[in-house]
């Protein structure tokens, strides 16, 4: 196991990291409108291009939280359960079975689904 390098980062940096892992309302917001501005710099629909990043999520195996986060942007821009699971199956293919297999529980829990007891 390695050990965490100590870096050089600038007071700004810092405190917007520090505000993020606590939470704040503030910083939070900082971040939707820096999503706004890359959303219109890319020439696709608020709902297309949630749905891109959440096939990104399911490709890059990413943490739980994050798909609560992208779920719950895709549905305000007018996506459905069923378009998530289109983008699932469209996926599968490049990203394999056991990482489509990953992702559907992070979008049942991120769409307020129960998981089966088995899980």
């Amino acid at each position: 196991m390695t050990s965490p390098v100590k870096a050089e980062v600038d007071a700004a940096t810092v405190d917007i990291l520090t505000a993020l892992a606590v939470g704040d309302q503030g910083a939070l917001e900082e971040v939707l409108e820096f999503r706004e501005t890359e959303q219109a710099s890319s020439g696709l629909d608020a709902r297309t291009f949630s749905l891109v990043k959440i096939a990104a999520l399911i490709a890059l195996d990413a943490p739980p939280a994050s798909y609560l986060w992208q779920v719950a942007n895709a549905l305000a821009a007018g996506a459905t359960a069923q378009d998530l699971l289109g983008v699932l199956r469209a996926v599968l293919p490049q990203v394999g079975g056991p990482r489509a297999m990953a992702a559907a529980p992070e979008l049942m829990i991120a769409l307020g689904l129960e998981l089966p007891d088995n899980l």
